[in-house]
C-alpha cells in the first residue's frame, strides 16, 4: 500500500474549521464529553499485529458496560489488538479530530456524523476506501453517497435515520381522514383543512433558523423536484410556499419558526396535532405518548415518497504516519460493519441498517420499522451530488429564507431569490 502524503492532508485543516463553524446538525441525539488525553494514544502504538488502537465515536451515552463498547472490544480481540475507545459530543468530536490531524496523532477509527465526512475528507484528514481496502459493495448507494466526494468514498455508514410523518389516529378519525389516502401535497393539505375544521391542530415541524430547520425542510424541497444548487427554482418556491401557506392558514402553528425537533415533538405529544414531522429517534417516545399513532412517509409533491435527508454516522479511517496500521484498522471497521454485528449495532443506536440484507432482518424482527426502511431507501445525503463543503454555505441562506417566508417578512419567491444570490456567491 502506498504511503500517504501527510503534508497534502494538513493543508485544508484551517478551511475545514471555518466550514464547520456553520454547525452541521447530528441526528444521534448524543451529548456529553470525552477524555481529551486520548488524542495521542493510538498513533504511538506498534504497527499491525498487536498494540492498542484508538476509536473515537459520538456516543458518550454508552459506557464500558454497554453493548456498543462490548462490540468494539470484541472487534479488537478478533483483530488481535486492544481497543481504547472514547465517546465525545458530536461537535467536540469534530473539533478534536481536526486538531489531532494537525498534530499528527489521529485516532485509528473515527466515527462521525455523515455531513462532516466531506469536510474532513477535503481537509485531508481521512483515507479513502480505495486506500484502506474497505468493502462498501453491500451498502445502499444513496446512503454511501453522503460519504463520497470527488469520485472517492471516505468510510462506510454504520446506519441511518431520517424523517417521516407521525400521525395521531384519534385526531384523524374525528376529522374523517384516512392516513392511507395521503399520497401527495394536495391530499395532505386537504387532510389538514379537515383537521382544523374538526377543532384540532394540523401539523407541527421544526423550521428554526439553524441546520435543524434545513434538515426538516429538505424532504419538501427535494420532494418538489428542486435542487440545492438552485434554491429559487419554481420547485423550490413551491416547497417554501407550501409551508408558508400552512402557517398562514393555521394548519401549522407559528411556533414552528422557533421549534427544534425536540420542541416540535413535544407539541405533537400533547395529542392535539394530527401530524408531526420527526425522526426514527422518536419511536421510543411515541410509545410513551399515551395515544395511538401511526407513521407514513413524507409525500412528494406529486406522489411517492419524498427524499428525506439522512442522519447517522460513518465509520472512517483517519490518515496515519505509519501506513502499516491500516491492515489492522481495516479488520476493525470490517468487523463493525459485518452483517451480524450491523443488526445489533443499528438496534442499539436506533438506526436503520445501511444494507438491504440487514434491513430485511430488522423488519422481520419489528414490522413497525417497515415505513422507516422505505423512507431510508428514498433518503439522500445533504452533501450528496458532490456538494461536499458547499452544503453548509447553501443551507444557511436556505434556513434564513424559510424564516423570512414563515414570519411573513418576505414572500417565498423573494426570500429564496435572495438566498440563491448569497449561496451562489459563497460557493463560487
Amino acid at each position: 500500500m502506498e504511503s500517504l502524503d501527510r503534508g497534502r492532508r494538513a493543508t485544508g485543516l484551517g478551511l475545514a474549521a471555518l466550514a464547520l463553524a456553520g454547525g452541521l446538525t447530528a441526528c444521534s441525539g448524543s451529548s456529553g464529553g470525552g477524555d481529551g488525553d486520548t488524542a495521542s494514544a493510538g498513533a504511538s502504538q506498534a504497527a499491525a499485529g498487536g498494540g492498542t488502537y484508538t476509536i473515537w465515536d459520538p456516543y458518550p451515552q454508552f459506557d464500558d458496560s454497554s453493548d456498543w463498547v462490548k462490540l468494539l472490544t470484541q472487534c479488537g480481540t478478533q483483530a488481535g489488538v486492544t481497543v481504547k475507545r472514547t465517546g465525545y459530543d458530536t461537535t467536540d468530536l469534530t473539533n478534536k479530530a481536526l486538531l489531532a490531524a494537525q498534530q499528527g496523532n489521529s485516532p485509528d477509527v473515527l466515527i462521525v456524523d455523515n455531513p462532516v465526512v466531506s469536510t474532513l475528507a477535503e481537509a485531508g484528514v481521512l483515507t479513502s476506501t480505495d486506500e484502506t481496502k474497505i468493502d462498501t459493495s453491500a451498502v445502499s448507494p444513496n446512503l454511501l453517497a453522503a460519504g463520497q466526494i470527488g469520485g472517492k468514498t471516505y468510510g462506510i455508514p454504520i446506519g441511518a435515520n431520517t424523517l417521516a410523518l407521525y400521525y395521531n389516529k384519534e385526531v384523524l378519525k374525528k376529522a374523517g381522514v384516512e392516513a392511507d389516502g395521503i399520497k401527495d401535497w394536495a391530499s395532505l393539505t386537504a387532510a389538514l383543512e379537515k383537521v382544523k375544521a374538526a377543532g384540532k391542530k394540523g401539523i407541527t415541524f421544526s423550521a428554526i433558523g439553524t441546520e435543524e430547520g434545513s434538515f426538516q425542510f429538505l424532504p419538501w424541497f427535494w420532494g418538489s423536484g428542486a435542487n440545492l444548487t438552485k434554491l429559487d427554482s419554481p420547485q423550490g418556491v413551491a416547497a417554501l410556499s407550501l409551508w408558508a401557506d400552512w402557517v398562514k392558514k393555521g394548519y401549522a402553528p407559528n411556533s414552528v419558526i422557533n421549534n427544534t425537533q425536540t420542541t416540535s415533538w413535544q407539541e405533537f405529544a400533547t395529542g392535539d396535532f394530527a401530524f408531526g414531522e420527526n425522526g426514527t429517534w422518536q419511536l421510543a417516545n411515541a410509545k410513551k405518548a399515551g395515544f395511538d399513532y401511526g407513521i407514513i412517509p413524507i409525500p412528494a409533491k406529486d406522489g411517492g415518497t419524498a427524499p428525506a435527508p439522512t442522519g447517522g454516522e460513518f465509520v472512517t479511517i483517519p490518515a496515519q504516519k505509519d501506513a502499516a496500521r491500516y491492515a489492522t484498522t481495516q479488520k476493525l471497521v470490517t468487523c463493525l460493519a459485518s452483517t451480524d454485528n450491523s443488526l445489533n449495532t443499528t438496534t442499539t443506536l436506533s438506526y436503520i441498517a445501511p444494507t438491504e440484507a440487514v434491513q430485511a432482518k430488522q423488519v422481520e424482527q419489528n414490522p413497525e420499522l417497515k415505513v422507516w426502511v422505505e423512507a431510508v431507501k428514498a433518503a439522500k445525503g445533504r452533501t450528496s451530488d458532490n456538494l461536499g463543503t458547499k452544503y453548509p454555505k447553501i443551507s444557511e441562506p436556505m434556513w434564513k429564507a424559510m424564516q423570512a417566508a414563515l414570519s411573513g417578512s418576505q414572500p417565498p419567491q423573494e426570500a429564496l431569490t435572495a438566498a440563491q444570490g448569497t449561496a451562489a456567491s459563497a460557493t463560487q
